[in-house]
């Protein structure tokens, strides 16, 4: 059976094209080859090597196995990260070129590609990106950078910031389908969408807050400081984006880029931005290479599967970075069939943090969350594993750290975000999708016997009952008063100022940005995965700006272990992502997907809302 798999996988397999190495030849060294063996034309022009890096998608953080059995490795952010420092320490690279496509990412993970870019910089090294046409998130990356290129054809997509929260109520009475909800917190508007057809006074109000804080500092703010040539004001910056989105000329115009430029026009602009007779664009700098496989040889195959060992641990001292990216769940987790990302766990993100704690090489612990919540039990799991861990442990917010995501965040010693990262949604509720209607609809009849008052908790052809809705309401404010005091006894230990009645105030399922949550309190220090890094070294007694091996928690499944528990999921994936293609469709996947994901545990700490911002 596995050697009919790797068959099957070998005939859809299609090698990638390796880049071509193109060696930095300006200067002498001590590994210089006799001059017979070089042109002399090539010694005596001046030549700079450029690291070409694509960026593209949401930039998922969760963990990636080193290595894959087809093509490339896979990547995430911090793959990106690490090639983009890796060239800023290359002596042989003399500028960094970055090819922009779709990005989806948030505000967390844009903040820290924008930290990225100005330490490269910070070596007197030149930036430039390229992009067929910049949307408002490319843009945000793209002005950190010294040379914005388009072509003529091309475009700036900046139009601001929207808003937008879809309502099923209607949907739901049409499939005679009913959401019966129990919630703690009038902010707590995760189930809205399935009870109302509209959006309630509370859930609009920290809507316009999340949107106003973001426009003002994530896009207003930036395109002052990264023009600075125009010396743009906020009013102008605001005028300007009410005219979008903007042909390539009309960008040029208005000082957003800095020349119009065809792909194949990028060298001689490189050269003449650097000084120099000619370039050498390094395509993908830094990206891991697709193994060399003989796909004509199932044995060679079998091998290579085999191979695909886990690498040996140094005995060198480091820091564990475990990452919690997607729903929070009860059990295994791992990844998602309806979102295509990865969810959270119980099982796996506790046995990390055992493992980190237990490992004599690891001195501190960093936790980077992403994610909307959850299971408020999943949650709590793993707020306890990391509050009885003896060693110390700080957390790291990246683009969503909302309900279940604080909930477990708040075991750190100090709380990390960045600026625009979605926070806070403290806040429980509980839901079920009642299917009788339908199931009548369609003919079908259901007759029960029980035993018990409260026997049709977790029936989902029958709405609850008024016994059953007292039971789990008293359930829902107990796990609501648990979660308040938890966050106030954090707060506390991380010598915040707090009383029960403040953060109540600040509570009741409220989301706030980064910003936000840090002038409540609610968070320490605004900041990235690596000043949250620098921290934990310090805690442990280490100096924070001592480089140290980092060990990524939970250890990403490889193709191998995937197809041994037979989680591969490839028929799924591809119905998936035909689905994605259907307008609309894609906007339900996102906001049902945490749902169905936890649907075994009622009662839920999830963000209050899937909201599109575009």
């Amino acid at each position: 059976m596995l050697t009919t798999a790797v068959l099957i996988a070998a005939s859809l397999y299609t090698p990638a094209d390796e880049p071509k190495k193109n060696p930095f030849t300006g200067g002498k060294s001590a590994d210089t080859k006799p001059a017979d063996k070089k042109p002399a034309e090539e010694n005596d022009s001046k030549i700079a090597r450029v690291a070409h890096i694509k960026l593209s998608g949401d930039l998922d953080e969760s963990p990636v196995p080193g290595e894959a059995l087809f093509g490339a490795p896979p990547e995430n952010l911090r793959s990106k990260l690490e090639r983009i420092r890796k060239a800023a320490k290359d002596d042989r690279i003399q500028a960094l070129y970055l090819e922009l496509h779709d990005i989806s990412a948030g505000f967390g993970k844009l903040n820290e590609l924008k930290r990225a870019v100005t330490e490269f910089k910070a070596t007197g090294k030149k930036t430039f990106v390229y992009s067929e046409e910049l949307s408002t998130k490319a843009f945000l990356i793209a002005l950190g950078c010294d040379q914005i290129y388009v072509p003529e054809a091309g475009g700036v997509t900046l139009y601001g910031m929207r808003a937008e929260v879809t309502f099923y109520k209607d949907t739901l009475d049409l499939l005679k389908l009913k959401a019966d909800v129990l919630r703690m917190g009038t902010f707590k508007a995760a189930v809205e969408p399935f009870i109302s057809d509209k959006m309630s006074k509370e859930n609009r109000e920290q809507i316009t807050a999340l949107l106003n804080d973001n426009f003002d500092h994530e896009i207003v703010a930036h395109i002052i400081a990264g023009r600075p040539a125009q010396k743009f004001t906020a009013d102008q910056v605001k005028g300007i984006i009410d005219q979008g989105p903007f042909t390539a000329k009309k960008a040029l115009a208005l000082g957003l880029v800095d020349k119009l430029v065809y792909e194949d026009q990028l060298d001689a602009t490189f050269a003449k931005q650097l000084g120099v007779d000619e370039v050498k664009v390094q395509k993908n700098y830094g990206k891991a290479k697709a193994q060399d496989l003989d796909m004509s040889n199932p044995f060679a195959l079998l091998s290579a599967l085999g191979s695909q060992k886990k690498s040996k641990e140094s005995k060198d001292p480091k820091i564990a970075v475990i990452y919690a990216v997607g729903a929070i769940s009860s059990g295994k987790g791992g990844a998602s069939p309806l979102s295509g990302g990865e969810s959270v766990g119980s099982e796996p993100t506790v046995a990390a943090i055992r493992e980190a704690e237990k490992n004599p090489t690891v001195k501190a612990i960093v936790l980077r969350v992403d994610s909307p919540g959850g299971s408020a039990l999943a949650s709590d799991m793993i707020w306890r594993a990391l509050k009885t861990c003896k060693k110390p442990v700080i957390a790291s917010m990246g683009d969503v750290a909302a309900s279940g995501g604080y909930y477990i965040a708040m075991a750190g010693k100090k709380i990390y975000a960045e600026p625009g990262t979605v926070t806070g949604s403290i806040g429980v509720f509980g839901l079920k999708l009642v299917t009788g209607g339908l199931e009548e609809y369609a003919g079908m009849k259901t007759e029960v016997v029980s035993r018990g008052k409260n026997s049709g908790v977790n029936s989902t052809t029958f709405a609850w009952s008024e016994s059953e809705r007292a039971a789990m309401m008293s359930t829902i404010e107990e796990i609501y008063a648990q979660f308040i005091d938890k966050a106030v006894a954090g707060r506390h230990e991380a010598g915040v100022k707090i009383t029960r009645e403040q953060l109540l105030s600040y509570a009741g399922g409220r989301v706030w940005t980064g910003r936000q949550a840090k002038e409540r309190g609610l968070v320490d220090e605004l900041g990235t995965l690596e000043d949250a890094i620098a921290e934990a070294k310090k805690q442990a007694g280490i100096d924070p700006k001592k480089e140290m091996e980092l060990l990524i928690l939970p250890k990403a499944e490889t193709f191998l272990d995937k197809l041994m528990d037979g989680d591969v999921k490839m028929p799924f994936g591809a119905a998936k992502a035909e689905l994605r293609l259907i307008p609309g469709a894609d906007k339900v996947i996102k906001m049902a997907a945490p749902l169905l994901e936890t649907q075994k545990d009622p009662v839920k700490v999830l963000l209050p809302f899937h909201v599109e911002f575009k």
